[in-house]
């Protein structure tokens, strides 16, 4: 399995290039691709949404919330903190849902290296945009 951030599944729905696109393009392709519910909720908010986003999100397998999720999403924000890191809320749920799953995130937002650098996420395709 791996994790689509929100950035890279706008981007696929947009028809937008990228590495990160063809990752989430061919994991849905496999039936490997999974999304955090904090994603989904990013993703539906949109007040004019693409017309296949809601039935794609819909279809994409979400990562659950298991006991002390809250609690050590906490505590790794308090860490990144420690280390000089301002991470957004929202990036801060979806980096620990995929460090509670042990799947990596498919992202196109290079707020997640520093989840990669200082707590161990698994990130693919940052680095790797089409500009």
């Amino acid at each position: 399995m791996i994790c689509a951030d929100t950035s890279s599944l706008v981007a696929l729905l947009g028809g937008e290039p990228g590495r990160d696109v063809d990752l989430v393009r061919q994991a849905l392709s496999d039936r490997i691709l999974c999304v955090s519910p904090i994603s989904v909720t990013e993703l539906l908010s949109d007040p004019d949404p693409a017309p296949s986003l809601e039935e794609l999100v819909t279809q994409i397998p979400q990562l659950e919330i298991s006991p002390g999720y809250w609690e050590r999403a906490g505590k790794l924000r308090a860490r990144m903190f420690r280390r000089q890191v301002r991470p957004k809320v929202a990036d801060t749920l979806i980096a620990q849902s995929c460090l509670d799953h042990g799947v990596p995130l498919v992202t196109r937002d290079g707020d997640f290296s520093s989840f990669q650098k200082f707590a161990g996420l698994r990130v693919l395709a940052i680095g790797d945009l089409v500009q």
